[in-house]
C-alpha cells in the first residue's frame, strides 16, 4: 500500500509540473520564451553557393575547395584530402559540409562574416573553419572564381 501511495503521489507532482491550457491540452510556451533554432537542414549548394566556394587558410597553409560533387582540401606534406560532396547542412547563419576523405572525417563550416587572411589586407565575405581528423585549420572564404587577389 506504501509503494503505491508513494506512486500516485510521484504521478501527481509531475502532472502538476506540465502546464495545461483550459482544455486539458498542452499548454503553449509562454509569450518570453526564447525561440526554438530552427532545424538543420541538408540541400545541394544553393544560388549564394553556385559554382563552388573556394577558402584558404595561413600558419598553416591550406586551400579547400568546395564544388558539386567533390570537397579536396590541399595542404603542402600531405596528400590531397578528397571527399564526395553529399551536400550541406544550415543551421545558425553557417553553412556545413561533411565527408569522409581516405581515413579522415572533413568538415568545413563557412558563416557569412568578413574576414581577412592576417597576411595581407584581403578582405573575404566569409570566414572558414576546416576540421581534417584532429586538426583544426582556420581561413577565409569566397566564391570560386572570385576570391580576391593582392594587385587587384
Amino acid at each position: 500500500m506504501r509503494s503505491f501511495v508513494l506512486a500516485a503521489s510521484a504521478l501527481l507532482v509531475f502532472a502538476a509540473c506540465t502546464p495545461q491550457a483550459p482544455d486539458g491540452a498542452a499548454a503553449p510556451p509562454p509569450a518570453d520564451a526564447p525561440a526554438t533554432p530552427p532545424p538543420a537542414t541538408s540541400t545541394p549548394l544553393p544560388e549564394e553557393f553556385a559554382g563552388g566556394m573556394d577558402a584558404r587558410g595561413t600558419e598553416p597553409f591550406w586551400g579547400l575547395q568546395i564544388r558539386d560533387t567533390q570537397i579536396t582540401l590541399q595542404r603542402p606534406d600531405h596528400p590531397a584530402a578528397v571527399g564526395k560532396n553529399a551536400g550541406m547542412t544550415v543551421q545558425n547563419g553557417k553553412a556545413t559540409w561533411e565527408t569522409q576523405a581516405g581515413a579522415d572525417r572533413l568538415a568545413v563550416t563557412l558563416s557569412s562574416e568578413a574576414c581577412s587572411d592576417g597576411m595581407s589586407d584581403l578582405k573575404y565575405d566569409y570566414a572558414a573553419v576546416v576540421v581534417i581528423g584532429s586538426e583544426t585549420l582556420k581561413g577565409c572564404a569566397g566564391h570560386a572564381g572570385a576570391m580576391p587577389r593582392e594587385g587587384g
